[in-house]
């Protein structure tokens, strides 16, 4: 929907859709980084035991033991080798959780420090 709509003439937005694949991911994600060099990446996920729209504070690269839509987990549990622990976002999203809870939207919106597990 945010494609239709589009965010001004000043904005380059491109959205893809990325399969729940630990070597898709790996492979796609370092690629579209290069080749459009974004000022800001957000990446946003689906899940059908969700109730509230949750926002993402941290990342964690380790303790996965779930299977992707391809039946594969790395034997590492990480999702990338050699990889940072976790990533803290540096957008505020305690603050973007009050701004949009402020305006009165029939949608609930909760924090998490927990992302994909």
């Amino acid at each position: 929907e945010l494609e239709k709509l589009g965010l001004g003439d000043d904005v380059d937005l491109h959205v893809y859709e990325v399969p729940v694949e630990y070597q898709t991911v790996q492979r796609l994600i370092p690629t579209l980084w290069k080749k459009h060099r974004p000022q800001l990446v957000v990446h946003v996920g689906v899940s059908g035991m969700a109730t509230t729209v949750t926002l993402e504070k941290c990342g964690h690269n380790a303790g996965y033991i779930g299977l992707d839509n391809c039946q594969f987990c790395p034997d590492s549990q990480c999702c990338v080798e050699g990889g940072p622990e976790y990533i803290d976002s540096i957008i505020d999203m305690d603050t973007v959780c009050k701004r949009v809870s402020a305006l009165g939207l029939d949608v609930t919106l909760t924090i998490s420090k927990d992302a994909g597990r």
